[in-house]
């Protein structure tokens, strides 16, 4: 449990330094006038937001949270019709979902969220992440970790709008 605590703090810290980052202003200066001024950083916390370099940055950060915690603890048997993608990275779905969850396990496992924190943690992230993910038709679907016959497919996304279905609002 200790370990666990230790690697919260870590990723706590992390993240705190890789919003620093993104707003222009250092972790360890409390002067209130630098951290008030605008910035050309992204404004979001969704991993969409970040530039290719600080999206490669935060998925190489949660990572070891996949691994350790998500996959460790909550993986269970992986079948046909409940797949896990070793290589999730490329998924831009799974990453999407798994860096909602991992922010929102960092705040709901904090002292401050309470004894019912990971509770809720679970009940309204975990389970549906990995209900989703591992649906027969989730993004993971088309892959297979199966030693005999491992298989990794990133399906496409639906075409963009027809504009010509558009209604016509001139």
């Amino acid at each position: 449990m200790a370990a666990l605590s230790a690697q919260h703090d870590q990723s706590l810290d992390l993240v705190n330094r890789l919003t620093a980052t993104l707003d222009g202003t250092d972790p360890d200066d409390e002067d209130e006038d630098e951290q008030n001024e605008p910035s050309d950083a992204p404004q979001s916390l969704c991993i969409l937001a970040l530039d290719d370099d600080a999206f490669a940055a935060e998925v190489a950060t949660m990572t070891p949270w996949v691994d350790q915690i998500l996959l460790r603890t909550y993986g269970r048997e992986l079948t046909a019709g409940r797949p896990w993608c070793t290589r999730w990275p490329e998924h831009d779905e799974a990453v999407v979902r798994i860096h909602s969850a991992w922010l929102a396990w960092q705040s709901l496992t904090d002292m401050e969220a309470g004894a019912t924190g990971p509770s809720v943690w679970q009940r309204d992230h975990l389970e549906p992440l990995l209900g989703h993910l591992r649906s027969p038709d989730g993004p993971f679907a088309a892959c297979t970790t199966s030693p005999d016959r491992p298989n990794h497919r990133v399906l496409p996304p639906p075409e963009f709008t027809d504009r010509g279905a558009l209604p016509n609002l001139a």
